[in-house]
């Protein structure tokens, strides 16, 4: 298994932004757990199809799967925490303006080795159009503003 403490160097300011003009991430935490479980769980079936969801792109947890609110909350706070550690970064993709989750960004450690970053992402079925902007948004950014030497999309 990587080293999660090494994932990003000592000394890295961690970007708590990306703002675009369809869109903005920003750290996903317990503040967005109403609007972040309407999103996901309305969207199941969209999001299973969407590259690094299908099965087994997860390391074996079988996510998204219905699960109630104060579960969800539960998740949000290990995400959040992760994010404090340094280990591994969540971001909540919401509306430009207003706080409506439509999908969420994780920038992980690749624990294959292909790369350094494993980055998956999603959003609302609603909102299945900026998949694909979204995607390259981020790739941009990381390119940008992470120190990562690789950064793998799974499926993508």
């Amino acid at each position: 298994m990587a080293d999660r403490a090494a994932f990003v160097p000592d000394g890295f300011v961690v970007p708590l932004l990306l703002a675009h003009e369809r869109f903005r991430l920003e750290p996903l935490g317990p503040q967005h757990n109403e609007s972040d479980h309407v999103a996901w769980s309305s969207s199941i079936a969209h999001i299973r199809t969407t590259a690094g969801f299908a099965a087994g792109d997860w390391d074996g947890d079988a996510w998204p799967y219905p699960m109630h609110a104060a579960d969800n909350l539960h998740d949000l706070e290990m995400h959040a925490a992760e994010f404090t550690r340094r280990e591994a970064f969540a971001y909540t993709v919401l509306e430009p303006e207003g706080e409506r989750v439509i999908g969420c960004v994780y920038l992980d450690p690749d624990e294959t080795g292909l790369a350094a970053c494993k980055v998956r992402c999603w959003v609302s079925v609603d909102r299945a159009p900026l998949d694909a902007e979204l995607a390259g948004a981020v790739r941009s950014w990381l390119a940008a503003e992470w120190p990562f030497a690789s950064v793998r999309f799974p499926g993508r």
